[in-house]
């Protein structure tokens, strides 16, 4: 395991310590199938309110489909922004959505046990 900075917020190290395995992605992209995006992605693209957005709804499910109705030739592009800027990890991308993970390392009642 890495050593955590003692300034480094507890989400933001999990994110570069969290790396999903196969079969974990593939748990998660299962439980994904039957969400609804929650995130949208307009003719603007990535902007700070999108990303304040998804963190939000990471923050209160974890898992979180986010769809991309304009802006679809950049779709990795910006899914690799939201990312970092999230501190989440992509599971997957199909078609014109994307599927982020953030685990609430912070919460005992965690909703996805990975």
């Amino acid at each position: 395991m890495f050593p955590r900075v003692a300034n480094m917020p507890l989400r933001l190290y999990l994110s570069f310590v969290m790396e999903l395995k196969s079969y974990q992605r593939a748990f998660l992209r299962s439980q994904a199938q039957q969400l609804d995006p929650v995130v949208y992605v307009g003719k603007d693209g990535f902007t700070p309110g999108v990303a304040a957005a998804l963190d939000s709804a990471l923050t209160a499910h974890e898992l979180v489909k986010v769809r991309f109705t304009a802006s679809k030739d950049e779709v990795k592009e910006i899914s690799a922004s939201l990312e970092s800027e999230t501190g989440s990890t992509l599971v997957a991308i199909t078609g014109f959505t994307a599927v982020f993970f953030r685990q609430d390392a912070d919460s005992p009642e965690r909703i996805y046990r990975i």
